[in-house]
């Protein structure tokens, strides 16, 4: 696996690649870890490269549609719940029921909000565009602030 930190105005990003796919981008609390090795562009790939390029893009308003390819690791229930909660549009939200019908799966509106807890690359995989069923921002991995943050950035024009 390919690991690259990514510096962003939300902060450090973990950055991981395996098998030419985009695996992870997790947010890392407290900065690079001291045990990672040094610099901060360790395994630098040309993948790796474009997906830093494309979440500053994004960061600064200028794109509004990641082209990576993602192979995030989960079940194949959360692998359907990512699949649909990719094809939500830039700038709007679906609530977690509205996901769980998608699926096939009307009544796993919790288990769909359990999917996107899980969800192993953030933003990329926007599940911060999905919203409780009152359109109240509820659970996100990384705070329901930045959750507000990604889902106003995407409401500028």
């Amino acid at each position: 696996m390919n690991v690259w930190y990514v510096n962003s105005i939300l902060g450090t990003f973990r950055l991981e690649e395996e098998n030419d796919a985009i695996c992870g981008l997790t947010l890392c609390p407290d900065g690079v870890p001291e045990l990672e090795p040094l610099p901060r562009k360790v395994c630098e790939t040309p993948l790796l490269q474009e997906a830093e390029e494309q979440l500053n893009e994004y960061f600064a308003g200028a794109r509004r549609e990641f082209d990576l390819p993602l192979a995030p690791k989960g079940t194949p229930f959360q692998k359907a719940v990512w699949t649909e909660m990719n094809k939500i549009p830039y700038g709007e939200t679906r609530t977690y029921g509205q996901l769980a019908a998608a699926v096939g799966k009307p009544k796993a509106s919790r288990a769909v909000g359990g999917a996107c807890h899980c969800n192993p690359i953030a933003i990329l995989q926007p599940c911060h565009r999905v919203v409780g069923s009152t359109g109240k921002l509820t659970g996100y991995a990384y705070g329901v602030e930045m959750k507000q943050y990604l889902l106003e950035l995407e409401q500028q024009e």
